[in-house]
């Protein structure tokens, strides 16, 4: 999913409300918590994405496991990627009454007090869920000493890759082992765009930002980064990191060749996983992905991929997939047993992952493996990366044992950021980060797609920041803040 779609930039406005079968018809208004026809109490909550067409089959299969050791039902609800953002931000601001939540804006609405403190239910009904989890998750996600989120367990590492279509890549003969830098495209671009015209040889768009091994205090929308490859007591601008330089340059010269989308700066063109529209792209991915194998089964086709980052555990790869109980919700209790429950019970999660057993799936005799079926292919199931645990889903029969064994090896060898654990407080300079990001805007998409000559619009770009004033004050809070982070640490 373009870099997926988990890290995409989402955007949104109101709430769309729907009863489901499964919980029955909800009974209730905005001050009391909702029941369904046999008087349990219903969990209510929002997820983002598109709705799978079974829901209602996926809830009512859940809600048996869900009832009988909670003695609740939950009732999820879906609000679409476009929508997402904007709905959850009137949601919280609002005030209204919900009790679980796909988070958004996670660090910003826990300072806020959006969210409800997690930090003694941990200890409670959540101590199952907390001894599972890796400690970056718990570090990544603390805000001011305490913890407002439930993490999805799956890849506390990742790194972004570069994607090659395996199919086209067998039909015309492309070599693309040892790739593992922009600048190695050059020659499998220049061989699809002659001998297929009419696929896009590097499919970006103006959410594109090139990869480097920065970690970024807050969003990669603005250009504050810790180097992990320089001086991590610092935080620097990417535009002034030469290597990210180099990448920049080197897109301009595929931008002029016609191997990047001539509306990449504008574009929001989606370029399907197993469609035969693009040749190269970037992804990411991470050890539960059991190297290409989730990739490949998503396409339902080969896709080949070479990291082009290290993997580094960081507040972005903690944050991927957040869950929080709302600070408005009357059960906070029995969200956070739900919760627990989604990433303990293997039974629960795998049939809301994989779909109804014998429709979607089926075990492979002899094995710990399962085989998806005709079903698996429709939009029949949820989403692994946002909805529970990845280390208790079913193994597919595509993943090898190669990439298992690879797969522990990235989990024991990955490094923690210096900056893990760092989550900057904003409000000393909202409306400076305000006027930061109104300038990138105007350079950004440009610039990051290669679509603008970098020694042209950097130094365009950079004169404007500091010329603002704005820019400045940001940086010095956010080294300011950093510094005594690390101190902190010490």
């Amino acid at each position: 999913m373009k870099k997926w779609q988990k890290y995409a930039v989402l955007s949104a406005s109101a709430v769309a409300v729907a009863s489901l079968a499964a919980c029955g018809s909800l009974k209730g208004d905005n001050s009391k918590q909702a029941t369904s026809d046999d008087g349990k109490t219903v969990i209510k909550m929002y997820q983002i994405g598109d709705k799978p067409d079974n829901l209602d089959q996926l809830l009512e299969n859940a809600n048996k496991i869900i009832s009988e050791k909670t003695g609740a039902k939950l009732d999820i609800q879906y609000i679409g990627w476009g929508e997402y953002a904007d709905k959850m931000n009137v949601m919280v601001q609002s005030g209204e009454n919900f009790d679980i939540a796909f988070a958004q804006n996670y660090v910003i609405n826990a300072q806020k007090g959006g969210y409800a403190d997690l930090t003694e239910l941990y200890q409670k009904e959540g101590k199952a869920l907390y001894d599972s989890l890796d400690p970056a998750y718990i570090k990544g996600n603390m805000v001011n000493g305490k913890i407002y989120a439930v993490p999805v367990s799956a890849n506390v590492t990742s790194a972004q890759h570069l994607a090659f279509n395996g199919p086209m890549v067998e039909k015309y003969g492309i070599d693309v082992s040892g790739i593992n830098s922009y600048e190695g495209l050059e020659p499998v671009l220049k061989a699809i765009k002659e001998k297929a015209p009419e696929t896009t040889p590097f499919a970006i768009g103006k959410n594109f930002v090139p990869s480097e091994d920065f970690d970024y205090p807050m969003s990669n929308e603005l250009p504050f980064v810790i180097d992990l490859k320089g001086d991590t007591t610092k935080v620097v601008n990417r535009y002034e990191v030469d290597r990210f330089k180099a990448h920049l340059k080197t897109l301009h010269q595929y931008y002029k060749a016609g191997y990047i989308p001539q509306d990449a700066a504008t574009s929001d063109t989606s370029y399907g996983l197993g469609e035969d529209t693009w040749f190269a792209r970037e992804e990411t991915a991470g050890p539960a992905d059991y190297g290409d194998s989730l990739l490949t089964r998503v396409a339902n086709r080969k896709i080949i991929i070479n990291p082009l980052t290290q993997f580094i555990k960081k507040n972005q790869t903690t944050q991927v997939a957040n869950f929080i109980i709302s600070n408005t919700s009357k059960n906070k209790e029995k969200a956070m047993e739900i919760l627990t429950l989604l990433n303990t019970d293997k039974e629960l999660l795998n049939g809301l992952v994989y779909g109804p057993e014998g429709e979607n799936w089926e075990k492979v005799a002899g094995t710990d493996r399962v085989k998806v079926l005709e079903g698996y292919n429709g939009n029949t199931h949820m989403s692994g990366w946002n909805t529970g645990n990845n280390w208790l889903l079913y193994l597919n029969e595509n993943v090898t044992d190669e990439q298992i064994a690879e797969s522990k090896k990235i989990l024991e060898e990955a490094q923690e950021s210096p900056a893990l654990g760092f989550n900057f407080n904003t409000e000393p300079v909202k409306s400076e980060l305000t006027a930061v990001t109104n300038t990138m805007k105007q350079y950004a998409a440009a610039i990051n797609t290669g679509t603008v000559d970098p020694d042209v619009e950097i130094p365009k770009l950079m004169e404007k920041l500091k010329s603002e004033g704005a820019y400045e004050k940001v940086l010095k809070e956010l080294q300011k803040q950093y510094d005594e982070f690390l101190s902190a640490k010490k």
